[in-house]
């Protein structure tokens, strides 16, 4: 069983998404239970995987004993076992968070378990176009869970990031098109080889990559791709809201940065410095107008969508520098803002249902009657300011510090600006909830009778992930090792 962990990691919740529709035919309501029993079965897959690469090294897996470049490979390394992880336990807590929140429909638990196949799929496949077929996957689970909420504006929302989503897919596509007609393979480690000989400056290899780029910074959700996200994430069930804002845009960035190590490799970055400049620039843009744009918002949900367009452009800037210690704070960044973007929108789906506040304006005073979201709400903020010795700070650090040992000062200085930003923004919010008396809007938003119901585990999930803010800065070395063993060899060359 050990040598076919990883394609189980894939297998597994595709076949358990099949379960809760055929289950409703008799069960109303099975799909927590068969969402809950799959993903525990694909976190102990996780974690026996983690350990095999941990102590083995690199595991590979040819996909129906055909071997690469000719079959499908399927590839975990020390980045891959991180983001594995990743979505089973972000996976697991959203799990606890919607036992009580919902959805509570069987297809809401199908489209979840494929959304974690596919993500998985992603972050396991080492072929460029089974990597489109994932993100397809992944995209159709989004859009549905997108779509559940009770409101036209959820149907609305999933309809944009539809259109938006499916052109993304569509430019990686073509770029993949283009960089099989250059090469004649498919799988990445061939790929990076015959790139090399087609030339770099091939007209076929440019065109490629400007193309999967484009598609997957639209996946990402960087500026101005970015249109899909705030609608998505402000539109949808909270528990929805936490689950992707926590892993779709993240799995997306580290496909990039994938692609962009395994398959264009540095030298490609570093025989034409234009296409680092545009990923820095980019991201860069993205920086300001997200932190910009947050600043601007009254709805709490969508200032923290837009926050997400800034820090992605923030790991995408330190993958496009890509030295050791920028490519170390984009990997750390990748997994603290998952698991404090995923607290952040949970806790706000908490405070809204014991308060009714949805506004910067209706959080006023909302800090005495939700004292523990509001406290768990200002620790996930600091963390996403970088205030020591939080996880966000960590990432940031090492940013700059690769920014600076690159000569690249404009991210340096874009990334001061947006911390400032971000202390404002949620500096606003932290003045309402525990400073400011409750005002008449307020009040009127607020629920008068104590609010709906909370349960346990939705208050734990928040807690943890603040914990957690705090608590993975001692997993920093564990992750520095971990990329030591796989991407640093590539930055060396």
């Amino acid at each position: 069983m050990i040598d076919h962990l990883i394609v189980l990691l894939v297998v597994l919740p595709i076949v358990g998404a099949a379960v809760p529709p055929l289950a409703s035919l008799r069960y109303d309501r099975v799909g927590w239970a068969v969402a809950t029993a799959t993903t525990l079965g694909h976190a102990a897959l996780a974690a026996a995987l983690a350990w095999t690469v941990w102590t083995d090294g690199i595991v590979r897996y040819a996909v129906g004993g055909f071997v690469a470049p000719y079959g499908i490979e399927l590839v975990a390394d020390g980045l891959t076992i991180l983001l594995v992880v990743l979505i089973s336990a972000v996976s697991l807590g959203v799990l606890a968070y919607a036992r009580h929140a919902g959805p509570h429909a069987n297809t809401f638990y199908s489209q979840f378990l494929l959304l974690v196949a596919g993500l998985s799929g992603m972050t396991v496949t080492g072929d460029v176009f089974n990597l489109y077929v994932f993100l397809e996957i992944t995209g159709l689970a989004a859009y549905g869970l997108v779509a559940s909420g009770p409101g036209a504006r959820s149907a609305v929302a999933a309809l944009k990031y539809l259109v938006i989503g499916t052109i993304g897919a569509s430019l990686y596509l073509l770029g993949v098109g283009y960089a099989l007609a250059a090469t004649g393979t498919l799988n990445m480690a061939d790929l990076s080889g015959k790139l090399a000989e087609v030339g770099y400056d091939s007209t076929l290899v440019l065109t490629a990559f400007g193309l999967i780029v484009a598609g997957l910074t639209v996946k990402v959700a960087l500026f101005p791709l970015h249109t899909w996200q705030p609608d998505a994430y402000a539109d949808s069930p909270d528990s929805v809201s936490a689950f992707i804002s926590a892993l779709v845009s993240t799995v997306s960035a580290y496909a990039l940065a994938h692609v962009l190590f395994s398959v264009f490799t540095v030298d490609f970055l570093e025989a034409v410095p234009l296409a680092r400049w545009a990923l820095v620039g980019v991201a860069c843009v993205s920086i300001v107008a997200g932190s910009a744009l947050a600043v601007a918002q009254s709805d709490v949900r969508r200032m923290l969508a837009y926050s997400s367009v800034s820090q992605f452009g923030l790991v995408i800037a330190g993958f496009a520098i890509a030295t050791p210690l920028a490519v170390v704070g984009a990997t750390v960044h990748l997994v603290g803002h998952a698991v404090m973007k995923g607290g952040l929108f949970a806790v706000t789906g908490i405070i809204e249902r014991k308060t009714g506040a949805t506004t910067v304006g209706g959080y006023a005073g909302m800090g005495g009657r939700v004292p523990v979201a509001a406290g768990v709400f200002t620790l996930l903020a600091l963390g996403m300011v970088g205030v020591p010795p939080a996880i966000g700070f960590v990432g940031k650090w090492y940013i700059v510090l690769g920014a600076v040992e690159a000569g690249i000062w404009p991210v340096v200085v874009v990334l001061l600006a947006s911390t400032l930003l971000t202390l404002a923004y949620f500096a606003r919010l932290g003045e309402r909830l525990f400073f400011a008396e409750p005002t008449i809007t307020s009040e009127s938003t607020a629920a008068t009778d104590g609010g709906e119901s909370v349960s346990t585990g939705m208050i734990v999930t928040v807690v943890v992930a603040a914990l957690l803010a705090v608590g993975l800065t001692a997993a920093v070395p564990v992750i520095d090792q971990l990329i030591d063993q796989t991407v640093f060899e590539l930055i060396r060359q």
